[in-house]
């Protein structure tokens, strides 16, 4: 089994990497709250790649983003619908580095 960790850092890796998984989640039929909503099993083949499925049934990325800006993370979050559900794990000025 391949098992990828997506980690992601600054402005512009941040920017890339909120559309690299809008498409990835697109790919596989899962949308902002995790869930799989597709049509073909083959969205679900590899879905573990870049996914951990969590005992509730939904599906939380496997990945790290980080950045010293909160602007940057705050619209990262404001794209995701339900943001409390499915964050995508992050590390940013709220840490006080």
């Amino acid at each position: 089994m391949r098992e990828i960790l997506h980690i992601q850092g600054g402005q512009c890796g941040n920017q890339i990497g909120a559309k690299f998984w809008e498409v990835v989640c697109a790919e596989h039929g899962i949308d902002s709250t995790g869930r799989y909503h597709g049509d073909s099993d083959l969205q679900l083949e590899r879905v573990n790649v870049y996914y951990n499925e969590a005992s509730c049934g939904r599906f939380v990325p496997r990945a790290v983003l980080m950045d010293l800006e909160p602007g940057t993370m705050d619209s990262v979050r404001s794209v995701r619908k339900a943001r409390d559900s499915q964050i995508l794990f992050y590390l940013c000025a709220q840490l006080q580095l």
